[in-house]
């Protein structure tokens, strides 16, 4: 990466959308642009878990105004994602498509464990360097992360449903403040982070940090009330309370410092904080300035550098679950060739960067599940990779990398939508292609072998007498004929005639 190139990270978070832009000079990404709105996202989720229209409104309305600053960009030097209130909609996937289309770069919705990596990356950044083990917390909109790490490695993450819009939608309504209602609001929120209270032990870390605006709104509010700048006190954070149940409504409430767009969540974020004190045992909060868009903007830098956390992470996997790791590259190697191979035939002359990463995860991984069956574990891998701790890989791609695994083999009906776009298909393709060519755990015959990609269907061409060499290969791939002839698209399997025949 050239310095003064410039990335830029979008976060989709659930209270206000953000956009930084940052230019990358010497191994450091320094701010250039940063732009907020307010877009309240997580408050227009119905009873039914549905965002409603005119939530959506706001966020595309927000999206086309971010659109007009990232014109221009390299999508390598984009990273756009969603967290907790597109994780909970049921229909994220309706904002998400017409989403990507508005802002001219791909959304995805990250998980909870995934964006609390992210926001220790942004925040070990911003901090002197030091071998101080850290907390960091993270209130957003719905969800508070927790993460403890050293440096800028983290070494436990944790998500929680808690956060200062849903709890203020919860419990104060109506901007109502009252001695009951903070403290059901602070009992609540401790009762669904209880299990922190476990990993996150006093004596664990050595100093406490919080980021994001729930904390940088209080610590601001706190500074100039006669608190230490930067700072949050267990003491201070009690006087705020106080302050609260004063004014009596959110509405009335006259605090300086304390901005009219936080006014609403305020009672949300402080009986939340006030449970990760309780509950954490912390006497002093200090602020980190950076979070999970400058973790974004440094994971682009990363990979750049080669230091892809997805390697590490898939290394990881294969040795946790004895992956055959010479059957896996015998299956990578024989995908990827069969998918370059239909690209070209169809014209490409770039290399499908993305896509081709995933269909290689994907074979270095699709037999995960082997450990547990080695009859069903296609079935089994696809579930590990949907409900697992995954750091570096969004809910989209772990979403993506699960199908593929799953239907490497058996019917593609259980695929069904994802089958709706034809680049999975051709993915898929290539991998089922892979296993079956693979089958006897030997390297295959590539070298007489090639995968058409025409615009009505796919051929798999084999040299002269290849059917007759591999008998088994050659049913198998008969079988696959058939077993594509039950989805949109057409697979087809001939052998080249020989010259005598000719």
């Amino acid at each position: 990466m050239l310095d003064g190139t410039l990335l830029a990270a979008v976060d989709l978070g659930s209270n206000s959308f953000r956009l930084e832009v940052g230019r990358y000079a010497a191994g450091h990404v320094e701010r250039v642009q940063y732009f907020k709105e307010m877009v309240r996202q997580g408050a227009g989720l119905d009873e039914q878990g549905l965002l409603t229209a005119d939530a959506m409104q706001r966020g595309w309305d927000c999206l086309a105004r971010f659109a007009e600053r990232l014109k221009g960009f390299p999508a390598a030097h984009v990273r756009a994602v969603a967290t907790q209130t597109l994780r909970e909609a049921r229909n994220s996937d309706v904002f998400i498509q017409r989403a990507n289309q508005i802002l001219g770069y791909p959304i995805s919705i990250i998980s909870g464990p995934e964006e609390a990596r992210l926001i220790y990356q942004g925040a070990a950044h911003s901090l002197p360097p030091s071998d101080e083990r850290r907390l960091v917390v993270d209130i957003g909109g719905r969800s508070t992360e927790l993460i403890l790490g050293q440096r800028y490695t983290s070494q436990r993450v944790a998500s929680f449903p808690v956060g200062s819009v849903a709890w203020s939608l919860r419990y104060f309504p109506q901007g109502e403040f009252s001695k009951s209602a903070l403290k059901t609001a602070q009992i609540a929120a401790q009762a669904v982070m209880e299990e922190a209270a476990h990993h996150f032990v006093p004596g664990s870390w050595d100093c406490a940090y919080g980021t994001s605006g729930t904390a940088n709104a209080i610590a601001d509010v706190l500074a100039l009330h006669g608190g230490q700048p930067d700072v949050v006190t267990r003491e201070q954070l009690y006087w705020l309370c106080e302050q609260l149940l004063a004014a009596g409504n959110a509405s009335q409430l006259r605090l300086e410092g304390l901005k009219e767009e936080r006014r609403a969540v305020i009672g949300g974020g402080v009986t939340v904080l006030c449970a990760v004190f309780d509950l954490l045992q912390i006497k002093e909060l200090r602020i980190a300035s950076g979070a999970l868009r400058q973790g974004l903007l440094r994971d682009m830098v990363q990979h750049e550098e080669f230091s892809d956390i997805r390697h590490r992470t898939m290394a990881a996997l294969k040795e946790r679950y004895q992956v055959d790791r010479t059957q896996a590259g015998r299956v990578q190697r024989t995908a990827a060739t069969l998918y370059e191979q239909a690209r070209r035939y169809a014209g490409a002359t770039e290399p499908a960067t993305l896509q081709s990463s995933m269909l290689d995860w994907a074979s270095q991984l699709h037999e995960i599940g082997c450990l547990i069956s080695h009859t069903d574990h296609h079935h089994h891998g696809a579930y590990v990779l949907g409900h697992s701790d995954v750091p570096g890989f969004t809910q989209t791609e772990l979403s993506h990398l699960a199908a593929l695994v799953l239907a490497q083999r058996g019917k593609l009906r259980k695929v069904d939508s994802f089958l709706e776009d034809r680049d999975f298909a051709l993915e898929l393709l290539c991998l089922r292609l892979a296993t079956l060519l693979c089958h006897a755990r030997r390297d295959p015959a590539l070298d007489q072998i090639c995968l058409r990609d025409k615009t009505e269907k796919w051929s798999l061409k084999v040299a002269p007498g290849w059917a007759e060499q591999f008998p088994q290969s050659a049913y198998l791939l008969e079988e696959e004929v058939l077993a594509w002839q039950k989805t949109p698209y057409a697979f087809q399997f001939k052998q080249a005639l020989s010259t005598a025949a000719k």
